[in-house]
């Protein structure tokens, strides 16, 4: 099985800054397709930012662009999301997930992902 944990969310003010780490387990994770997704209360699930398996290539949502910067240490079996200038809209659960199916991952779409984990919140208050 491939377990993925997340953490580093919390509680922290507009404008300020948090990292994220997803911890990966059980798999092949340098060939991995990772991405980051979230998800706010009555809303649906949204695409975030994502790497290929090489960490070559990086992509984004526009609304964070800019502001958040997706990592991954392959050695580490871990990704990484920086996120700057944080804004209340940014608050939701966010997700880490991976794709072995690397070769044709459809990066901003969460069903590409076959692999997710169990979340942790962001609250980034007013």
């Amino acid at each position: 099985q491939v377990h993925l944990l997340e953490s580093g969310g919390g509680l922290v003010q507009a404008g300020g800054s948090l990292t994220l780490s997803c911890a990966v387990s059980g798999g092949t994770f340098s060939t991995y397709a990772m991405g980051w997704f979230r998800q706010a209360p009555g809303k649906e699930r949204e695409f975030v930012a994502a790497s290929s398996q090489s960490g070559g290539s990086t992509y984004y949502a526009d609304s964070v662009k800019g502001r958040f910067t997706f990592s991954r240490d392959n050695a580490k079996n871990t990704v990484y999301l920086q996120m700057n200038s944080l804004k209340p809209e940014d608050t939701a659960v966010y997700y880490c997930a991976a794709d072995p199916q690397y070769w044709r991952t459809i990066y901003a779409r969460a069903r590409s992902y076959d692999y997710w984990g169990q979340g942790t919140q962001v609250t980034v208050s007013s």
